[in-house]
């Protein structure tokens, strides 16, 4: 994805020693931003990190940044999923709707940094279906493909993500040369399909 410029990609898994980091800001910015610039001012080099998750109309944007743990500090993707679907056992298919939204951060060691977001919109479903993905991929239905993400092939759902989008924000930015990646290392937090690195370890993502 970054193949017009000279970086090597690198993940978690080879800063072995950076601090877990909590995410306990307000917004998806929030969160990312706090992951990036740790992580970059720990390994001092550029960072990418992401926060993300689901939003739901009827709900007024929740569960938000606590997606994760809208059910419990330890709530399992089951219970989450069941807990949404509860509370919008009423209501009707035209106001079901909902976004997973995510927020890309491209943090430089001398502390500026660009944002993107990115969203795919969709709609609760009355029930989970599906057994790709994770979290709310089985209740999260796309009228385009008449299924819920869960029941998607990964090539689609890679290519449709909140997060492919927020990418692909980044990407024309660098294709533009609005941003000037300069030939060194950078620092994947999360695990993107795009890339082709090595791997990482989570960061108590959404």
């Amino acid at each position: 994805m970054l193949e017009c410029h000279e970086v090597t990609v690198l993940s978690l898994n080879d800063y072995p020693d950076v601090p877990e980091v909590v995410e306990d800001g307000s917004t998806f910015l929030e969160n990312a931003l706090k992951k990036a610039r740790m992580v970059s001012e720990h390994t001092g080099e550029w960072v990418i990190a992401d926060d993300s998750g689901l939003e739901v109309d009827y709900l007024n944007g929740r569960p938000g940044v606590h997606s994760s743990r809208y059910s419990g500090p330890d709530a399992t993707d089951d219970e989450n999923n069941r807990k949404l679907l509860e509370a919008l056992k009423t209501v009707p298919p035209e106001k079901r709707g909902a976004a997973f939204r995510c927020v890309l951060v491209l943090y430089k060691p001398d502390g500026t940094y660009r944002s993107f977001d990115g969203e795919l919109r969709g709609a609760i479903a009355r029930t989970a279906a599906g057994s790709e993905g994770f979290g709310y991929d089985p209740v999260f239905y796309v009228a385009e493909y008449g299924k819920t993400v869960a029941e998607l092939s990964p090539d689609i759902k890679n290519r449709i993500s909140h997060r492919a989008r927020a990418f692909n924000k980044l990407k024309k930015a660098c294709k533009k040369t609005a941003i000037d990646i300069t030939t060194g290392d950078i620092c994947i937090t999360h695990y993107f399909p795009a890339f082709s690195g090595s791997g990482n370890r989570k960061i108590n993502d959404e």
